[in-house]
C-alpha cells in the first residue's frame, strides 16, 4: 500500500467519512485477498490465542474494526462468543456473507453501540491505526466503558512513530490516513483510560511488511 507521511489536522467527522469511503471501496478486494489468518505469523496467532484463553467463555467478545470478519471467525473457532463491528457498511456486508452464523454491526469506535461493562473481551486488531492521536484517548475510554471488570483487551498495531497517508490499497485508489504507534506511547493512552496493560509484544517486520508489529494486552481492573 503506497504511503506518504504527514496528514494534517483532522476533523473527526471528515476523517471518519474518509475511512468509511476507503474501506467501502476496498471491501470486496480485501475479503478476497484475506479470507482468514493468512497474514498473521505464528507469534501473532499465539498472542490472539493467549487472549482467547484469558477471556474464556465468560461472555461476549467484540472484534472492533472487524473488516470482513476474518478475525471474528478466528475468535469463534477458538471457542469465544465473538461478534464484529466495523465503520464500513460494505465490510460488514462482506463479513455477513462470509460468516453468516456470526453477528456483525455497523458502528464507530468513538461511540460504541454496546452497554457499559457488557463485553468479556475486546479485540482491536489493526483498527486503532486509523484513529488520529487526538481522538485515541476517547476511543480508549469507550473500550474501557464496554469491558466488564476483569475483561481483556488485545490491540494490534504497526510499531513506529508518526502518520502515514495511503493513496493506494488492495488494488484501488484511496484517501486514507493511518498512524504508527510506539508501544510505550500506546500503553500510556490505555493506562490513562483506566486499563491495566499486562503485556507488550513487539516483533520485527516480515518480508511482506514495512514496519515492526506491536501487540498490547490490557485488562480492566476487577
Amino acid at each position: 500500500m503506497p504511503a506518504t507521511t504527514a496528514p494534517g489536522p483532522t476533523d473527526p467527522d471528515a476523517h471518519a467519512a474518509r475511512v468509511r469511503v476507503a474501506y467501502d471501496t476496498v471491501a470486496d478486494a480485501y475479503a478476497a485477498l484475506l479470507p482468514g489468518t493468512e497474514a498473521e505469523t505464528p507469534l501473532d496467532l499465539a498472542t490472539v490465542g493467549a487472549f482467547a484463553t484469558l477471556v474464556g467463555t465468560t461472555g461476549p467478545v467484540a472484534d472492533m474494526g472487524c473488516g470482513a470478519g476474518r478475525m471474528t471467525a478466528h475468535l469463534a473457532a477458538l471457542g469465544l462468543a465473538a461478534h464484529g463491528l466495523d465503520l464500513s457498511s460494505a465490510m460488514v456486508a462482506a463479513a455477513r456473507r462470509a460468516h453468516p452464523t456470526l453477528p456483525f454491526v455497523v458502528g464507530s469506535l468513538a461511540a460504541l453501540p454496546y452497554a457499559d461493562v457488557s463485553q468479556a473481551g475486546v479485540l482491536a486488531w489493526y483498527s486503532l491505526i486509523h484513529v488520529p492521536p487526538a481522538q485515541l484517548p476517547g476511543v480508549a475510554a469507550e473500550l474501557h466503558r464496554v469491558l466488564a471488570p476483569g475483561g481483556h483487551l488485545l490491540v494490534g498495531v504497526q510499531a513506529g512513530d508518526g502518520p502515514r497517508h495511503l493513496s493506494r490499497a488492495y488494488g484501488h485508489d484511496v484517501d486514507l490516513d493511518a498512524w504508527l504507534w510506539r508501544p510505550d506511547e500506546l500503553a500510556g493512552v490505555l493506562t490513562g483510560a483506566g486499563l491495566d496493560v499486562r503485556a507488550r509484544v513487539v516483533r520485527e517486520a516480515e518480508a511482506h511488511e514495512r514496519h515492526a508489529q506491536a501487540f498490547l494486552l490490557a485488562r480492566r481492573p476487577g
